[in-house]
């Protein structure tokens, strides 16, 4: 059976912000955590070894597929900062024009540094993955 590798752990946030090996990505991802806490009003908590997931909602598909994911989060990866919020929402791709510089795909967005992008546009899509995801799948 297939084992999702994305999932809560034990490990330390902040130990792992501290690995960051770049200085201004560890400085951003310091940022992020209170930007990421202060909208949702979850703790952080790291998903796999790479990770920082903010709260947690179950999901199952048609194809019986399910699992558990963070309602949003980040990863100050080497590249880029990757920042997570729910796909399927007809609202994100609005509210990304007010983001500034960034990339998106399907399920991630990716910025160079904080610096590029507009807090407000950050906390808004922070708030309307969470609102999205929790109406979705309510029992989370």
């Amino acid at each position: 059976m297939y084992e999702l590798k994305t999932k809560e752990t034990d490990a330390s946030v902040i130990e792992f912000i501290e690995s960051v090996g770049s200085p201004q990505k560890r400085e951003d991802a310091y940022q992020l955590l209170d930007i990421f806490t202060e909208a949702t009003g979850y703790a952080a908590k790291m998903w796999g070894p790479t990770i920082i997931g903010f709260g947690s909602y179950h999901y199952k598909y048609e194809s019986g597929h399910e699992g558990d994911a963070p309602l949003v989060g980040f990863s100050p990866r080497k590249a880029k900062i990757s920042l997570y919020f729910a796909t399927g929402d007809t609202r994100r791709d609005e509210l990304l024009e007010n983001l500034g510089k960034h990339t998106a795909g399907k399920a991630c967005v990716y910025v160079n540094k904080l610096a590029d992008i507009d807090v407000d546009g950050l906390q808004a899509l922070i708030r309307e993955s969470v609102r999205f995801l929790t109406e979705r799948y309510p029992s989370g």
